[in-house]
């Protein structure tokens, strides 16, 4: 399934949703701002490791991974914001989609603080390459592709902590 699918169709996302909600890997929890903080915390964290390596490029791979999972936590934060908790990484993107994603014809009309399908597919190409990085032998990631990916979760992390303070 293309994550694009799910921008397309709403019963699919719902029921998608509904799935993870009945695993119990998507859960409604009490409002938990100190949760909040801490995912967030834990994002800022690792965008800090990430700047002290980030000229280290015999380790690509690992900084793939901790950008992923610097915007893995900025996801669980915006998450948490919602009473929810999830603990799975596809539950999390879908979850994203549902409670924090626009219409391209509401875009204007929306505050643009409002998760948008490119954040959603930023979430999705980096989910992948962490995979890879974590898994393949032979993949390499070129400073361009990292110098790309960290401005988004930059920017990600940003609009999450916007989001946050908002509501």
């Amino acid at each position: 399934m293309k994550i694009s699918d799910y921008f397309l169709n709403k019963e699919l996302l719902d029921n998608q949703i509904e799935f993870y909600k009945q695993k119990k890997q998507l859960r409604k929890i009490e409002k938990n701002n100190e949760l909040v903080q801490a995912y967030l915390a834990k994002a800022k964290h690792n965008m800090e490791f990430f700047t002290l390596n980030e000229d280290k490029t015999k380790f690509n791979d690992w900084l793939i991974v901790t950008l992923y999972y610097a915007l893995y936590h900025s996801a669980l934060a915006l998450v948490t914001k919602k009473s929810y908790t999830s603990k799975n990484h596809t539950a999390t993107l879908l979850f994203l989609i549902k409670y924090y994603s626009i219409r391209q014809e509401e875009a204007e009309l929306i505050n643009e603080l409002s998760i948008s399908k490119e954040d959603a597919e930023l979430y999705t190409d980096l989910k992948t390459d962490r995979h890879n990085a974590s898994y393949e032998t032979r993949i390499l990631f070129t400073k361009e592709k990292i110098q790309e990916y960290r401005t988004a979760v930059i920017n990600f992390i940003q609009k999450t902590e916007e989001i946050i303070i908002q509501d």
